[in-house]
């Protein structure tokens, strides 16, 4: 993901797999901090599906917390 702040504006996502290659359900749409304290809470399974999209990017939130 490029350089940004922690107050942009971002969309949190969840991918899954489904019979029809899957949907996208949005969690959150809001500050860059908010959806990564949302994405924490998700159960496990959930988080393996996460990403956030900025404008100009996307990256899976387990990509974004693991160093």
């Amino acid at each position: 993901m490029r350089t940004t702040h922690d107050e942009v504006s971002v969309r949190l996502y969840h991918l899954a797999d489904g019979p029809d290659g899957g949907s996208a359900e949005t969690l959150f749409y809001g500050p860059l901090y908010r959806a990564l304290q949302i994405a924490a809470e998700q159960p496990e399974p959930v988080q393996d599906g996460l990403f956030i999209a900025t404008d100009n990017d996307v990256v899976a939130y387990l990509d974004l917390i693991e160093p």
